[in-house]
C-alpha cells in the first residue's frame, strides 16, 4: 500500500519526498512553506535586482503556509481542524514571532481546541522563506 500523499493544489516540494504520509489514522506533513502553488512565487517577498530578498512580509507569509497546509490536509482525506501538533521554524524569531503569533490566533482562537505548537528561531531554510510549518494531524482512517 503506497501511503504517500501528493497534493496537486499545494506547491511542490523542493526535493525528493511527498507532501505527506500517511501511518493508521496519522498523517504527517512534510515541512511546507509559503511558496504560491501555481507561480511558484513566495508571499510577502520583495527581490533586489540581484535577487536577494530586500524585505518580506511575515504576515503575508504565514497566511500563504496556512492556506498550503490546508491544501494538503484536504488531499490527504484530512482537515485543518485534525491538526494536532505543529512545529514552526522562523528565520527571525525577534522580528517576526508577534505578528506570526497574530496570524495563528487567527486561525486558532481556542487554545482549548489549538494543536499543541513548538516554534524554532533557525538561520536559513533552503528557499527564501521566513517560515515553515511542520505538521501531524490525526485524520479519518478511511481516505
Amino acid at each position: 500500500m503506497n501511503n504517500s500523499i501528493h497534493a496537486a493544489s499545494a506547491p511542490a516540494p523542493v526535493g525528493t519526498y511527498p507532501h505527506a504520509r500517511r501511518v493508521g489514522s496519522l498523517l504527517f506533513l512534510s515541512g511546507i512553506g509559503p511558496r504560491d502553488p501555481a507561480s511558484n512565487e513566495i508571499a510577502g517577498n520583495e527581490y533586489f535586482a540581484d535577487g536577494r530578498v530586500r524585505k518580506y512580509d511575515i504576515e503575508a507569509q504565514t497566511r500563504a503556509v496556512f492556506a498550503n497546509v490546508r491544501a494538503v490536509l484536504e488531499a490527504s482525506g484530512g482537515a485543518w481542524e485534525d491538526l494536532v501538533d505543529v512545529t514552526v521554524y522562523l528565520t527571525d524569531m525577534v522580528r517576526d514571532f508577534k505578528a506570526y503569533n497574530r496570524v495563528w490566533a487567527e486561525h486558532f482562537p481556542d487554545a482549548a481546541t489549538a494543536p499543541c505548537r513548538t516554534t524554532l528561531g533557525i538561520t536559513a531554510l533552503p528557499t527564501p522563506i521566513a517560515i515553515e510549518l511542520k505538521c501531524v494531524a490525526a485524520a479519518k482512517e478511511s481516505c
